[in-house]
């Protein structure tokens, strides 16, 4: 069987004494240790052979890349300066949320970086945390949540039948939508997505298949939502060709579920590997673009991306043909990313962990909380900001400080005082824990213009 496979096999056959016979029984026991070894051997003499045939090959190219151009493992230390940066909002942020940053962008391959007035510490990045980076890929900069995004609908419907038909809309947000670890939807739905090269040449990703096809069109747990709202259209000059007055709108938020959890968690764990920094920033490690890992990363970030967006898509449909109407406009954004943008004339790695990308004249949605409202907004392109913004009100309290702090009652009063129907929904999400979202939008004025806002009416979340 393939998994009695030794370093001396590959010896034999010629492999160098180097790291590629532990990468080459590093890969064979992670994807083919059910083979038979003879099988095997005959691929790694090909490999051995032709190294450069297997460059970008699922299994053998990192095995490839260690014959020809060894990944370069090394201790890297942070520099004296930090590069440019912008700090919006400042006094509103706590100081733990600066210094991650300040941190980061002491990093070798940091370009530029800025701090958005909903920030608060994170993992690696702080939330509301945007670095560039000269062709290298932090996945803790792009955060857990791959792909994590906000999806507003819009309905041609009149504002009084949340009134009119609150418990018909409730029940549609119970039914309908579906939350935390173990809900899945009975009538699954087949997506486009799912015939991707990615889901069949990755290991990593084809293993991860059944449970992404399982998820698909559900929300996690914590601070992911599905809800029921007015949206007020305020601006005359709008993209949507809306007139300024009040609609039905259904807004959502959650990101790429288990798809995107494990890639985060399987190249993280390469990153470190690869990338050794000083222990206070070694969730900061980062992968190579011009590395197989680093470009595999890239293709699975950007399938859980859109992975994320299949999400949506799924939730707001099946809620457009509960409702029976088509919606009149839809606005999305991702806000746990990284694109390839042009910065001070070159092109970077820009990541956005907890914030809107705001170029000019691109459209976002910006949420308050389960009792605030969300706003719509339009980009102004501002490069200092790295062309972001917000991706909320930012925490002001943690999970364990509200658990702490506040009550069920507490909670059920401001739902009661705001006129708000909650389903599900722990205190760790009480609208307390929030920062106050006009005031982070007071902060950001120079990065976007406001269209309209969303204000919640009907709130589902996870139990």
């Amino acid at each position: 069987m393939g998994n009695k496979l030794k370093g001396k096999d590959l010896i034999k056959l010629g492999f160098p004494k180097n790291n590629s016979i532990n990468i080459a029984l590093g890969q064979i026991n992670r994807y083919r240790k059910r083979e038979k070894k003879e099988r095997i051997l005959e691929e790694a003499k090909e490999v051995l052979l032709a190294p450069e045939k297997f460059q970008g090959n699922a299994i053998w190219g990192k095995v490839a890349e260690g014959l020809v151009k060894p990944v370069e493992v090394k201790m890297h230390q942070l520099k004296n300066t930090r590069v440019p940066f912008s700090i919006y909002g400042e006094n509103e942020i706590d100081e733990q949320a600066k210094f991650q940053l300040y941190d980061a962008l002491k990093l070798p391959i940091a370009v530029q970086g800025a701090l958005m007035p909903d920030a608060h510490y994170g993992y690696g990045l702080p939330i509301g945390g945007v670095l560039a980076t000269e062709n290298a890929v932090i996945p803790y900069g792009v955060g857990v949540d791959i792909g994590c995004r906000m999806c507003l609908t819009i309905y041609p419907i009149p504002v009084s039948f949340l009134k009119g038909k609150q418990h018909q809309y409730e029940n549609i947000l119970k039914n309908h939508t579906k939350f935390g670890m173990r809900e899945t939807h009975d009538k699954k739905q087949d997506h486009e997505i799912f015939y991707r090269d990615e889901f069949t040449e990755i290991p990593l990703i084809k293993r991860l298949k059944d449970k992404a096809y399982k998820q698909l069109g559900t929300s996690g747990s914590g601070n992911h939502f599905v809800e029921f709202g007015t949206v007020s259209i305020t601006e005359e000059n709008n993209e949507f060709g809306l007139k300024i007055g009040d609609y039905i709108g259904v807004l959502s938020h959650s990101g790429s579920r288990g798809l995107g959890a494990n890639i985060a968690k399987h190249y993280t764990y390469l990153a470190t590997k690869q990338c050794h920094l000083p222990k206070n920033v070694q969730h900061l490690a980062w992968l190579d673009l011009n590395t197989h890992d680093g470009q595999e990363y890239w293709l699975a970030m950007n399938l859980a991306g859109d992975y994320a967006k299949a999400c949506h898509d799924n939730i707001h449909d099946r809620i457009a043909k509960e409702l029976g109407a088509k919606p009149i406009v839809k606005i999305e954004n991702h806000h746990n990313f990284a694109w390839k943008e042009t910065v001070n004339g070159k092109e970077c790695i820009v990541h956005r962990k907890g914030a809107t990308p705001a170029q000019k004249n691109t459209l976002g949605i910006i949420p308050g909380s389960m009792t605030a409202p969300g706003f719509i907004v339009r980009g102004l392109g501002n490069q200092e900001s790295l062309q972001s913004a917000s991706h909320g009100a930012g925490r002001k309290h943690s999970r364990r400080k509200c658990k702490e702090k506040f009550t069920k009652s507490d909670v059920k009063h401001q739902l009661k005082i705001n006129d708000v129907t909650l389903i599900g929904g722990g205190i760790d999400e009480a609208p307390m824990a929030y920062k106050n979202i006009k005031k982070v939008m007071a902060n950001q004025q120079e990065l976007v213009e406001v269209l309209g806002t969303f204000t919640p009416k009907i709130v589902r979340m996870d139990t």
